[in-house]
């Protein structure tokens, strides 16, 4: 069997087809080029029992992945999370059967790693040396770990206020970084800028923004194969996922469509709910106003530095999986997801990103509010760990000295 059965990109906007083994970015019409494969080839020679035989790595899915020779891949162990059963806090919301998807494990922390391992394999079948990405954070990690793997030079464009965890990572890895008095959006536009001052000289830049290069979205959906192969290949009743740029969302839709296209799993789908913050939420608004993309959200500004995206460029695909679905758009309080990320480490031994911790306070919510029922079968996603946002848990704990607490009578106890 080939390492992949990819016959061509296609614009999700418009449709244009575009041809493989090319470094491709954008659509000229600015739609996200998507990735297509022979599905009717690969349902003829690849089964869903052959898996287990593959890698335990989100490579296990090799053949439904787009890198061409398997040289080319640039792998640090991504992909096959645990899927953990959360019965204190599903016991706790009203939730009688809630699982957690623990992306904290990956390499460098994060869900991004699947992404930027799939991105990065492809710049190197491709030929791309130096690549460049804007990021509020895990992703600019990820970029500068595979790329450091691959040998290829990176170039890092953060908000200056980005998590500490993540700016040193970077520079530790060697990537190039800038830090930016700004959001994410001032990052990719300059990002943008470099790529398009370098286009066509021996050291042109490789812009590996979120959905404008088509590869990072095909790492990402091996979260829907594995929680397909992880739950014997029935999907669950509900998926809540923090959608800052909605990748992850987008990505686990297209492997729903082409597992069902393999004969693996019927037509049922989950219920996908984009979970944002109240201090960014574009997504959310989109989705109560009716419209088919969102609205730049002014003035964006939350704990959580992966939802604090203001206009999200996957927009129209995270809307479509939601409406598509069933599904809904909520935003959570900074308090309530800090909160929430408090009591699951308390509770389940899993210590979340703040972004995982606010699906916790959205399926909570929801739950109460009855959109999903005790019965549903529940799958959170927690796109990171929590060790990599201390800066933001930190005003749930504050530090003092034996002395310090004697004075005031004993140790300050966290509300």
């Amino acid at each position: 069997m080939p390492q992949t059965n990819m016959t061509h990109l296609e614009c999700s906007l418009c449709s244009r087809i575009f041809q493989a083994g090319r470094a491709w970015n954008l659509c000229e019409c600015g739609g996200p080029l998507l990735v297509r494969y022979d599905l009717a080839r690969l349902r003829a020679e690849w089964s869903r029992e052959s898996i287990a035989s593959g890698p335990n790595s989100m490579w296990r899915y090799a053949p439904a992945l787009p890198v061409r020779t398997p040289d080319s891949i640039v792998s640090l162990g991504e992909g096959m999370t645990p899927l953990l059963a959360a019965r204190r806090t599903g016991a706790r919301i009203g939730a009688g059967d809630l699982l957690i998807k623990d992306e904290g494990l990956n390499p460098t922390g994060s869900f991004k790693a699947r992404g930027l391992s799939c991105a990065i394999s492809m710049c190197v079948e491709l030929g791309v040396k130096i690549v460049a990405i804007p990021s509020a954070g895990n992703a600019a990690s990820a970029l500068s770990a595979y790329a450091a793997a691959a040998g290829l030079e990176a170039h890092i464009y953060m908000p200056a206020d980005v998590p500490q965890a993540n700016f040193i990572e970077c520079k530790a890895y060697g990537a190039h970084v800038t830090l930016v008095d700004g959001l994410i959006s001032d990052c990719g536009r300059i990002v943008g800028e470099r790529c398009k001052a370098t286009a066509g000289q021996p050291d042109a830049w490789f812009d590996i923004s979120t959905l404008k290069e088509p590869y990072r979205i095909e790492g990402k959906k091996t979260m829907g194969y594995e929680v397909a192969e992880q739950l014997s290949w029935k999907l669950p009743d509900a998926i809540l996922y923090p959608a800052g740029g909605g990748v992850g969302m987008i990505g686990m839709w297209k492997a729903f469509g082409e597992m069902e296209a393999l004969g693996w799993i019927g037509p049922e789908r989950p219920k996908m709910i984009a979970v944002q913050s109240e201090g960014c939420q574009p997504i959310v608004r989109a989705f109560h106003e009716g419209t088919e993309a969102s609205r730049f959200w002014d003035g964006a500004s939350t704990v959580a530095a992966g939802l604090r995206v203001p206009k999200p460029l996957g927009d129209r695909l995270t809307l479509q999986a939601v409406r598509e679905s069933g599904g809904c758009a909520i935003a959570v309080s900074d308090r309530d997801l800090l909160d929430a990320g408090v009591r699951l480490a308390s509770e389940e031994g899993i210590f979340a990103a703040p972004e995982g911790a606010a699906c916790v306070a959205a399926a909570e919510r929801l739950i109460r509010e009855g959109f999903l029922k005790a019965g549903d079968k529940i799958v959170l996603y927690n796109t990171g760990s929590g060790l990599k946002y201390l800066e933001a848990y930190s005003v749930r704990f504050p530090r003092t000295t034996a002395g310090e607490a004697d004075k005031l009578g004993g140790l300050i106890t966290p509300r």
